[in-house]
């Protein structure tokens, strides 16, 4: 997704300093004219705006703090924007650090995969001030199709664990019927077009039912990565009163599926183990 989004910005022309934590993967971007840097501190010094794509708290934690992380090297004013799929305490912790440095925080996820990056066809879900966003929309422009500003700061985060949890759910439960169709002795296709055609049929459903029955599982979201979104959105459910059975009950079913090392396969492979039963 990192990848995707940095090309957009070399391609419309804007300065790019990149770091990632495994060198290689920033060798196509030095090739598209970035500058490469060995630390998240160094990638940061001097910049406008910065941005953080990564897999999870953890991982944005060890980007940003630290001696060599981000922040040390972000000077006063700097927008940073944290793109990740994280959760609202992490990004309440980050803005608190950077407001420390006199700079401001975006917390903006996006929807999509990484052929949207690739395309600029994202949708940034934005939480912070709309004076920070205007200043660094026209970087955000040209990676995506939409920009929501959804609220002040961590509204983005929240926003998008609800979009991620219910596409999980949905994914669970489309699995969960698949293999009842298989295993029944229905009409496979038949009962598919009556699903996905009718009222049960959402995008994801559709894309579900095309991944699921020609077993295509190269990965557009990975299923290790969709498990953390799930956990994280049943923890933000409970500190807001509000008790995600629906999360809890798949988060079961991808737990089994990690346990079958399907962690680096695209989500759609939640059905294999459910076939195994």
């Amino acid at each position: 997704m990192g990848g995707g989004m940095a090309n957009r910005l070399l391609g419309a022309g804007f300065p790019l300093t990149v770091y990632n934590r495994n060198p290689d993967k920033a060798k196509p971007l030095a090739a598209a004219g970035a500058k490469v840097a060995t630390s998240p501190k160094a990638a940061a010094t001097g910049a406008d705006i910065i941005f953080s794509m990564v897999a999870d708290d953890n991982a944005a934690r060890a980007v940003w703090l630290g001696e060599n992380g981000a922040l040390a090297g972000a000077k006063p004013g700097a927008i940073l924007v944290e793109c990740s799929t994280i959760t609202t305490d992490w990004i309440k912790e980050l803005g608190a650090a950077a407001k420390k440095i006199n700079c401001e925080l975006l917390d903006a996820p996006v929807t999509g995969t990484k052929p949207h990056a690739a395309a600029g066809e994202l949708s940034f879900l934005v939480g912070g001030s709309a004076e920070a966003l205007e200043k660094v929309r026209p970087a955000l422009a040209v990676m995506s199709k939409t920009i929501f500003h959804v609220g002040p700061a961590g509204s983005g985060a929240l926003v998008k664990l609800l979009n991620n949890v219910l596409c999980a759910v949905q994914a669970v439960s489309f699995a969960e019927a698949l293999a009842l169709i298989e295993k029944s002795g229905l009409n496979r296709d038949q009962t598919l077009e009556i699903l996905t055609q009718g009222t049960p049929g959402s995008p994801l459903v559709k894309t579900m039912a095309a991944r699921m029955t020609t077993h295509d599982y190269e990965p557009k979201f990975l299923m290790r990565l969709m498990a953390k979104d799930i956990g994280y959105a049943h923890a933000a459910g409970k500190q807001h009163g509000v008790d995600f059975k629906t999360a809890a009950s798949a988060l079961e079913v991808f737990k089994i599926a990690l346990a079958q090392n399907l962690g680096e396969r695209d989500f759609s492979a939640i059905v294999e183990p459910l076939r195994k039963q």
